[in-house]
């Protein structure tokens, strides 16, 4: 009996592409969009991280509102701002946080369970993998914050000085935080690879980086020590931008130095992410 023949891989078939050429896939841009619409699914078909999604700022908001509404009315506290008002714009950039630690999670999650295996059997650059899944978090994220957004202005009276459109631009503001965020933390999910301490290290990053900054209340407000370490806060900058776009007053160069530092991180999150991620194959 003769030894079964075995092809080597020039000669195993290759699909045929149009005009008979060997298939080469689609280009860069469309396979973005596929898996960005591939991603939004698996995030509309659970619902339940839709409704976590929505309820863990929502909670936030309503906790906090009740415990610090005190201090509207010390004379730390910006006059004539109610507290919803002053944290609102606070909450949106925490959701943006929140959205961004999740990217880096789920895409341990998926590199785990062999959905990323499976794209890398497929003609996809490893970048279209990162960037549609950092866009799939900022639709939700930017729907998730909208949808805050009416749900304060209902329920709590959230009716700051800035009008709509102070609102849409701090609103802009959170969706570009979350965006350059989300790359960090993918960049620190793919060279961590390993989804449990990558949730320790989100709990470690997330509390410092909430409550030792001018989210819930004023700097001034603050301990000495606190105060330095929330003034070298990149979070802070972020806060204090969108909560004068809400509120109306001028941004200032608080404003360019919140842009700034997310694009640096931003650009700076990609280039590890995608150097760890193309390691990692």
């Amino acid at each position: 009996m003769s030894a079964p023949t075995t092809l080597s891989t020039s000669d195993r078939p290759t699909a045929a592409g149009p005009g008979g050429g060997p298939w080469r896939g689609t280009s860069v841009p469309m396979q973005i969009i596929i898996l960005t619409g591939r991603s939004l699914r698996a995030v509309v078909a659970s619902r339940a991280l839709v409704l976590l999604g929505l309820l863990q700022p929502l909670i936030m908001l309503i906790l906090f509102s009740q415990v610090f509404a005190s201090l509207a009315g010390t004379s730390s506290f910006p006059a004539g701002v109610s507290y919803i008002d002053y944290l609102m714009p606070a909450v949106l950039v925490m959701g943006s946080l929140s959205v961004a630690l999740q990217s880096g999670v789920g895409l341990l999650d998926d590199m785990r369970n062999g959905v990323v295996a499976r794209f890398r059997t497929l003609p996809i650059a490893s970048a279209s993998v990162l960037v549609a899944r950092s866009l799939a978090d900022v639709v939700r994220h930017a729907l998730q914050l909208a949808i805050m957004l009416v749900l304060a202005a209902t329920l709590f009276g959230f009716s700051p000085g800035g009008g709509f459109t102070g609102v849409l631009l701090a609103w802009l503001m959170c969706i570009a935080v979350g965006w350059s965020l989300s790359w960090m933390f993918m960049a620190i999910g793919v060279w961590i690879s390993n989804v449990e301490v990558m949730q320790g290290v989100t709990s470690m990053v997330m509390f410092p980086l909430m409550f030792a900054s001018s989210a819930y209340v004023p700097l001034s407000s603050l301990p000495a020590w606190l105060r330095a370490v929330a003034t070298v806060n990149p979070l802070t900058y972020s806060v204090d931008a969108s909560r004068n776009l809400a509120l109306g007053n001028p941004v200032g160069i608080g404003g360019l130095a919140a842009l700034g530092a997310a694009g640096l991180i931003g650009i700076t999150g990609a280039i590890v992410a995608t150097r760890g991620f193309r390691r990692s194959a």
